[in-house]
């Protein structure tokens, strides 16, 4: 009797570590982009690494040699190393009979050593080398043209075809690659009315990923949503703006996809009550807030979590 019971006290403790161990918080190492600088954060919140860059961007990427891929200013993508050399520069410029501003909102090394941009005004997704020269040149469809507003953020799929978010156009398009749209997806209001300014309602989109099941996780951006769609335009899966606990999204930016299934979300323009970064597993219960205004501001549109085994889809 005295050994079933000492079996059972053995059991419980056990399984109140396990639960305990659940319970723990997550904590990331991450790198993000704001209040004039791009800053490593360790898993305990300390500034690990910081450069200066008072441009606001909307794109950044660790390299996985550690170097850093941002923007210096509104057309200007550089590569920079962890003793803050820049290695590599490329400045995007009118182009053709086109004579307007040239934003860059979204660029990507790619796995064969080039690097994708996409050029707002030009309209168009390049690919340059490492010196410099554009090897590639797709063109890209815009309904409503803005040289703000063209694009967003926009990846290069597996398949070679490209995957953009076309803020002014309120529009995901996947294009491939002669430029030929080949999906789209228009975003919509969700029932609720339209208002205006950071904090508002619209279908200015600023991010999609293709998932391994071939949906699209679409960062809606004022749309204050994340929304799964499949081939045929159905949302299989959302998160609505006042739907998690505690939370209200507001411009929703970034999205990372990590390989446990869990899905990272930039809540930007949320003000200082609301977290900058939320983990949400596919049922929606938030297991990671990043709440950091020490050293982040409302403008964490760029981010990415560098403690995650595996390849995280951003």
């Amino acid at each position: 009797m005295r050994r079933l019971f000492g079996l059972l006290v053995l059991c419980g403790v056990l399984l109140s570590s396990l639960a305990l161990a659940e319970e723990k918080p997550v904590q990331h190492r991450l790198i993000g982009a704001d209040r004039g600088k791009i800053t490593i954060l360790n898993a305990k919140g300390e500034v690990e690494w910081q450069v200066d860059n008072p441009f606001v961007v909307h794109d950044m990427e660790m390299l996985p040699n550690g170097n850093v891929l941002y923007q210096t200013d509104s057309h200007t993508t550089v590569e920079i190393t962890k003793d803050k050399e820049v290695v590599w520069k490329y400045v995007s410029v009118p182009a053709g009979d086109y004579k307007g501003v040239v934003e860059v909102h979204g660029f990507q090394r790619l796995k064969n050593g080039l690097t994708m941009i996409a050029e707002t005004g030009n309209r168009r997704i390049i690919e340059v080398d490492k010196d410099g020269a554009i090897v590639k040149e797709v063109p890209i469809t815009v309904e409503h043209p803005n040289s703000h507003r063209d694009t967003r953020r926009v990846r290069k799929l597996d398949n070679g075809h490209y995957l953009a978010a076309h803020e002014g156009d309120g529009t995901v398009r996947e294009y491939d690659d002669k430029g030929a749209v080949v999906w789209s997806y228009k975003l919509e209001l969700g029932g609720r009315p339209r208002s205006d300014g950071h904090d508002g309602h619209g279908v200015e989109v600023f991010n999609a990923v293709r998932l391994k099941n071939g949906n699209t996780l679409i960062a809606g951006g004022n749309n204050n949503r994340v929304l799964e769609v499949n081939k045929a335009g159905e949302i299989v899966w959302s998160v609505d703006y006042n739907e998690l606990p505690g939370i209200r999204l507001y411009w929703v930016t970034s999205l990372q996809v990590l390989p446990n299934g869990h899905i990272i979300i930039g809540n930007t323009h949320a003000g200082p009550d609301q977290p900058q970064l939320i983990e949400i597993t596919h049922d929606k219960k938030v297991v990671w807030t990043l709440k950091n205004w020490d050293v982040f501001g409302n403008d964490l549109c760029a981010s990415q979590v560098l403690d995650v085994k595996g390849h995280v889809i951003r």
